[in-house]
């Protein structure tokens, strides 16, 4: 047990226990930090909803422009018949006197009217995509910003007893890699959330709205769906712990060894040192690797429910085609729609994945922060008069952290200014007991 611990083999020890807590407080803690920077934060959520917008926009369009393309062969087929037929025949196929003496006159009017708005609608979609994506970065690159500054002046201001308990690779894995997590979630993954939200939202509201029986088919599917993902998000997210655990004792050997790296070679340890750093390598590949083993059902669930929904979309679409009740172009459009189902419902798989490394980061990065010095003034202290440089040791003891022999017994003399004074004494080997 002595050696496993001096070698760093069971990290989890090194971590305080209130890492393992599984709560999302914070992750909606580090979100707020985004209220520093509304401008930011309000434009990439306007371009957001606008360039949503315009993409619910695109699956009408091209019903429109499959429809007109239709409309226009028949009024081809009807043309060629006897001028005595053609009202009869053209009111066969649901074309009015009106529409197809219109479509006589310019049968292409209507497809490209439909192409030119899908093309109008796709480089606002464009536009409005790059704003958000470049004021989300700039909104969570400024809140990692925030957080790394914190997190470097807390960890100056804890005492030294923190620092012995915590070695200085978790530490930096802390400000470097937990808050990166934060940030992709805050600058990606939130907005992939309320996009999704807002997508699905307004599909359905549109399904409903165009053919109610055919989204019915649909519906069932998706609370099926969304407590699928969101259980294996539950289980991701103490695997996503448990692997930034690991990172952060296998960041402490390195850290370790190369502050070291002249005791090591002077002592010959090479050896030693590799094997120690293999092991730990050997951990963090073991618990990536099972968190990769959850993660990879989420695609291929995602497409198995998708062509579960596109299936049944064929069966009963078909139906009301062959009963008159829905053009082709209808058709389409309600196919492109469903896909607009089930990309938010695949999107719930990354963002839960993200969600999941955010919020065990963020309770790693928020526990430094919240850390509370073992050093505090005395509830009665005085304020410290104005500093002469005179410096006085009465009866002064002091022992580190975790050994039993006091290094400075009842110690007393007095630095005048100016004056260097230095104690000396030989090295003590650790006990036993303080060596675990």
């Amino acid at each position: 047990m002595r050696a496993r611990r001096r070698r760093g083999l069971q990290p989890a020890t090194s971590e305080p226990p209130s890492v393992t807590r599984r709560s999302l407080r914070p992750l909606g803690r580090a979100i707020r930090y985004l209220g520093h920077y509304r401008r930011e934060t309000t434009l990439a959520y306007t371009a957001l909803i606008l360039a949503t917008g315009a993409q619910l926009m695109v699956p009408r369009l091209i019903q429109l422009l499959i429809d007109s393309l239709t409309k226009s062969l028949v009024a081809s087929r009807v043309a060629a018949l006897p001028a005595p037929a053609q009202p009869a025949a053209a009111q066969a196929f649901g074309l009015s006197t009106a529409q197809f003496v219109s479509l006589q006159a310019d049968p292409t009017r209507g497809m490209f009217l439909a192409g030119g708005l899908i093309l109008v609608f796709a480089l606002i979609r464009g536009l409005f995509s790059f704003s958000q994506a470049y004021m989300g970065e700039r909104a969570s690159q400024s809140v990692s910003f925030d957080l790394r500054n914190e997190l470097f002046a807390r960890i100056q201001r804890l005492s030294f007893s923190y620092h012995d308990r915590n070695h200085t690779g978790q530490l930096m894995i802390r400000a470097t890699d937990d808050v990166e997590k934060v940030r992709l979630f805050v600058g990606q993954g939130l907005l992939m959330a309320v996009q999704s939200l807002l997508l699905l939202t307004g599909t359905l509201i549109i399904l409903s709205t165009t053919n109610f029986r055919l989204m019915l088919v649909i519906l069932p599917i998706l609370p099926f769906a969304v407590l699928l993902f969101m259980a294996i998000g539950s289980l991701a997210r103490p695997m996503f712990e448990a692997a930034q655990i690991r990172l952060s004792a296998l960041n402490g050997i390195l850290q370790e060894n190369m502050a070291g790296i002249k005791v090591v070679k002077a002592f010959h340890r090479e050896s030693q040192q590799i094997d120690r750093f293999d092991r730990g390598a050997d951990e963090y590949l073991q618990v990536q690797l099972r968190v990769m083993r959850l993660m990879t059902l989420v695609m291929p669930t995602l497409f198995l429910i998708a062509n579960l929904g596109q299936a049944l979309i064929l069966y009963f679409g078909g139906r009301q085609i062959i009963n008159g009740t829905l053009t082709l172009g209808q058709w389409q459009e309600f196919s492109l729609y469903l896909m607009f189902v089930f990309i938010p419902v695949g999107q719930l798989g990354f963002i839960i994945t993200q969600m999941s490394q955010a919020s065990a980061s963020a309770g790693r990065v928020f526990e430094i922060l919240d850390a509370s010095s073992d050093v505090v003034d005395a509830p009665n202290a005085r304020p410290l008069p104005p500093v002469r440089g005179q410096v006085t040791f009465d009866n002064v003891s002091f022992r580190y952290l975790g050994s039993g022999r006091p290094v400075l017994d009842q110690v007393s003399f007095q630095a005048e200014p100016g004056q260097k004074i230095a104690l000396l004494g030989m090295t003590v080997p650790a006990s036993p007991r303080s060596s675990t």
